[in-house]
C-alpha cells in the first residue's frame, strides 16, 4: 500500500511501524517518486516506544530508457537527513531526464574517489621519500646522514600528506623552529628538502610542477653563513700532537693522519687496508665528497711520518679497517665524546706550558675548533711554505672550478708528495722544537744547526 504526504522530520519521527510481515510506502507530495519505506521493525529506544524502527528513503523511477519503473534505496533515515535524501532524489531525477543512469554516475564517482585515494597513498610524502632515498641518497657518501634527517624530521611531520599539498609555510614552520636552537642544522634541513622536491619534480610522476622551496633561500630565512677562520696556532698544534700521542690507538692515530694528509674526518677514520698502496692511499669515488657523479677518487701520498704511523697500526686477519675498536671489523666512529676528550687533553697541555713559562695558567683557554678546521691549518700552512696553489688545492681534493676542473685530471702525485713531506717536516719543527742552546742557520736551500755549549 502507498500513501502520499508532505514528508517532514516531525512526520517521520511520529511514524508507526508497518503491520507485522508487511512494509508501508509513503511518497512525498513535494517531489514526485521520492518517498519512504517503513518496515515492521519497532524502535528499541524506550523514549520512542511503539515508533517505527527502520525508515528507508527511496526513489521510484524509470532509471534507464526502455527499463521499467523500479525503486532504488537512497539511504536510511537517521543515517542521512531528510533534506539530504530529498536533494539526492532531485539530482537523480535530473540525471534521468538527461538519459543518464545515476548508478553509472555514482560508480564513476566511486572509481574516481578510489583512484584519488590510491594516488594520495602513492604520492604521500613517506612513499615519495622512500623512492628518493633509494634513487639518490643510497648512492651518496653522506646519504645515510641525510636519510636520517629526512626520516626523523620531514617524514615524521608529513608522512601521509601528498607531496602536492605541502606548502612553503609547512617548510618554513620546520626550518624556523630548528633555526632557533641550531641554525647550522636548519641550513642542512632546508638544503635536504629543497633537493627532495627538485628531484620529485624531475620524475614527472608525482603531480608536482613547482617546489614549495622555490622562493625559500637560506640567506633570507636563516641569515648569512659565517665564514670560519679558526685554525690552530703552532702552540695549539704542539698541544694537539702531545694529546693525540697520549690518546693512543685508534683515536690518536686518526687525528695525526688528519693533520698530516688533509683528509676529511671520515675519509681518514674509514680508511681500509685495500685503500693503502705502500707509500700512498687511494680514497675511492664512493667515499669522496661530490654529488651527481662529480666525485673523483683521491690519491694521497703519505709522508715518511704518515707511513710510520700506518706501519705501526695493528692488522687483523680478514678485517679491513685501519682504525677500529672492533679488531678491524668496523671503522672507528669519531664521536663528539672523542673530540671532547681531545680538547680536554689539549687544554691541560696548554696550561702546563703556561705554568712552565711563568704565565697565569688559570687564564689559558682553548677557543672552540672543529675537526674540519685541521684542513684550514694544512691549507694555510702549505701557502706559508710557498707550495703552489694548484698543488695545495689538490692536496685537499679541491677541484679547480669551471672548464679547468673538467679537463685537467692530472693527479699531481709527485707535487703532492713533496708538499706533504715538507708539511710533515714543518709539523716536526713545531712538535719537536730544538733545545734552547741550538740555533738554526739557514743558507740557500739547506738548513743546519749549531749547538752552543756554555
Amino acid at each position: 500500500m502507498a500513501d502520499r504526504r508532505l514528508l517532514t522530520d516531525r512526520f517521520l519521527r511520529a511514524l508507526q511501524p508497518a503491520p507485522p510481515g508487511e512494509r508501508v510506502e509513503i511518497f512525498d507530495a513535494r517531489l514526485s517518486g521520492f518517498g519512504v519505506r517503513v518496515s515492521d521493525a519497532v524502535d528499541p529506544d524506550p523514549a520512542r516506544k511503539g515508533k517505527a524502527g527502520k525508515i528507508t528513503f527511496v526513489l521510484f523511477a524509470r532509471f534507464s530508457p526502455g527499463a521499467g519503473p523500479t525503486r532504488r534505496v537512497i539511504g536510511t533515515y537517521g543515517a542521512i537527513k531528510l533534506e539530504d535524501a530529498r536533494r539526492t532524489a532531485g539530482e537523480w531525477r535530473s540525471l534521468i531526464a538527461k538519459g543518464i543512469d545515476p548508478a553509472v554516475v555514482e560508480a564513476e564517482a566511486r572509481e574516481k574517489e578510489a583512484q584519488e585515494r590510491a594516488a594520495r597513498i602513492r604520492h604521500s610524502f613517506a612513499n615519495v621519500s622512500e623512492a628518493f632515498i633509494t634513487d639518490k641518497l643510497s648512492k651518496e657518501r653522506r646519504g645515510k646522514r641525510t636519510e636520517q634527517d629526512l626520516r626523523s624530521v620531514f617524514i615524521a611531520a608529513w608522512r601521509e600528506r601528498p607531496v602536492t599539498e605541502i606548502a612553503p609555510l609547512d617548510v618554513l614552520e620546520i626550518v624556523n623552529t630548528k633555526k632557533r636552537t641550531a641554525p647550522a642544522q636548519a641550513r642542512a634541513l632546508l638544503s635536504t628538502i629543497t633537493r627532495f622536491f627538485n628531484w620529485a619534480i624531475d620524475q614527472h610522476v608525482y603531480g608536482l610542477v613547482t617546489s614549495p622551496c622555490d622562493r625559500l633561500t637560506k640567506k633570507k630565512i636563516i641569515g648569512e653563513l659565517p665564514s670560519r677562520t679558526r685554525r690552530l696556532t703552532d702552540t695549539e698544534v704542539f698541544a694537539f700532537w702531545r694529546a693525540t700521542g697520549r690518546m693512543g690507538y685508534p683515536v690518536g692515530a686518526v687525528y695525526r693522519i688528519l693533520l698530516l694528509t688533509g683528509l676529511r674526518l671520515n675519509e681518514a677514520a674509514k680508511l681500509s687496508w685495500p685503500e693503502v698502496h705502500g707509500n700512498h692511499v687511494i680514497i675511492p669515488t664512493s667515499r669522496m665528497k661530490g654529488r651527481d657523479g662529480k666525485a673523483r677518487e683521491h690519491l694521497v701520498p703519505l709522508s715518511t711520518t704518515a707511513q710510520e704511523i700506518v706501519a705501526s697500526l695493528p692488522r687483523y686477519r680478514g678485517a679491513p679497517f685501519l682504525f677500529s675498536l672492533s679488531v678491524g671489523k668496523r671503522p672507528l666512529a669519531m664521536t663528539g665524546r672523542i673530540k671532547h676528550d681531545l680538547d680536554r687533553r689539549m687544554l691541560r697541555t696548554l696550561k702546563a706550558m703556561a705554568r712552565r713559562n711563568g704565565e697565569d695558567h688559570q687564564a689559558v683557554t682553548l677557543p672552540h675548533w672543529t675537526n674540519h678546521d685541521l684542513r684550514r691549518v694544512i691549507r694555510s700552512g702549505l701557502s706559508a711554505l710557498r707550495v703552489a696553489q694548484t698543488v695545495a688545492e689538490a692536496v685537499l681534493a679541491h677541484r679547480p672550478p669551471g672548464i679547468v676542473g673538467t679537463y685537467n685530471l692530472h693527479e699531481f702525485e709527485d707535487e703532492k708528495r713533496e708538499a706533504l713531506e715538507t708539511w710533515a717536516q714543518r709539523i716536526k719543527t713545531i712538535v719537536e722544537p730544538m733545545p734552547n742552546n741550538v740555533i738554526a742557520i739557514r743558507g740557500g736551500d739547506n738548513q743546519r744547526s749549531l749547538t752552543i755549549t756554555p
